[in-house]
């Protein structure tokens, strides 16, 4: 569940991401009693600091109404263990591959059923709303799963700005396919460019997010640079990566997953404990950089936690057919 905090967090109280995964291996030093080695890492956290100092910064208001208790995933291990087969199919490729994407300049094509369609450079994009983080639960369908503080703004700012018309049932999200930057591609494991989709009513919900950064910083090429979709009721694959194109339609987008295996990937794709992909139980989940295959499983949540957010969105529907 979500939890209502009285006050924003202070940015000088949050703690440095270098300092907060420096406690791993505090707590292995000390387990292996050089305790003094451990205290002093502790005591550098500039130095700890420096080792991740290279990536851009990315200034955000943390939004005190969209956060989770659970532990946050070590941001080492959420920029390389990723999905994201247009660098590869292992989850370590996109980390070794993604840097020949190229992310400026970018421009987002905003069109179809709407009345005033717009081309955003992605640097105008970043000025549309207020940039929020945001501490969401993230669920991939091969069972692992992350807790990310995102940075971004409500997709519904955007799509306010170019305002559907009263035909417009669906959105569409088309990613980048450039051969010359994506190694990926010649793989042929989908028809690209790869393609999501979402209903208007998804798209409009206060979680979801159009994500330009993860952890104070710009989104690593491997995690979707220059901006991606977070739906964190979701499972994983419908979050777009590299995103180019966002089209209004009145029909269901056939997205790529469900158009390669439509048995075992639905349009809606909610987290659902209680219906197992074909090869597959969805009933619990392990935590990425919490011991490995060592790991103890956990209960998978109804729509990944977020069930009285969005459980209202889906009244009525037989969500084992509509999966």
């Amino acid at each position: 569940m979500l939890i209502k905090r009285p006050d924003p967090i202070l940015s000088s109280e949050i703690t440095p991401r270098g300092v907060f995964e420096g406690r791993r291996g505090f707590l292995q030093k000390a387990a292996a009693g050089s305790i003094a080695a451990a205290a002093l890492e502790l005591a550098l956290p500039g130095r700890l600091l420096a080792q991740n100092s290279a990536a851009p910064k990315l200034a955000a208001k943390p939004n005190s109404s969209y956060t989770v208790t659970d532990r946050t995933t070590p941001y080492k291990d959420v920029t390389t263990y990723n999905n994201y087969y247009e660098f590869g199919t292992d989850k370590s490729d996109p980390a070794e591959t993604a840097h020949t994407l190229k992310t400026r300049p970018w421009t987002i094509q905003v069109d179809g059923l709407v009345k005033s369609p717009m081309t955003f450079g992605i640097d105008d994009l970043l000025k549309l709303a207020p940039l929020e983080e945001r501490v969401y639960r993230h669920r991939c369908v091969e069972g692992w799963s992350m807790v990310i503080p995102w940075i971004g703004f409500p997709l519904s700012a955007l799509l306010a700005r170019v305002a559907p018309t009263g035909d417009a049932k669906y959105v569409e999200f088309v990613t980048l396919a450039d051969k010359s930057q994506m190694p990926g591609l010649n793989a042929g494991v989908l028809d690209w460019p790869y393609r999501e989709g979402l209903r208007l009513d998804e798209a409009n919900h206060p979680l979801t997010l159009l994500t330009f950064g993860l952890y104070g910083e710009v989104l690593p090429n491997q995690n979707g640079a220059p901006v991606r979709l977070v739906v964190p009721w979701k499972y994983g694959f419908k979050s777009a990566k590299s995103i180019v194109r966002i089209s209004l339609t009145n029909r269901l987008p056939l997205t790529s997953w469900n158009r390669a295996a439509p048995s075992e990937y639905g349009f809606y794709s909610n987290v659902n404990p209680n219906v197992d992909h074909p090869r597959w139980s969805q009933a619990t989940e392990r935590r990425i950089g919490a011991g490995g295959v060592f790991t103890p499983k956990q209960k998978t949540l109804m729509f990944n936690g977020y069930e009285s957010e969005v459980g209202q969105l889906y009244a009525g529907m037989d969500l084992r057919k509509f999966f």
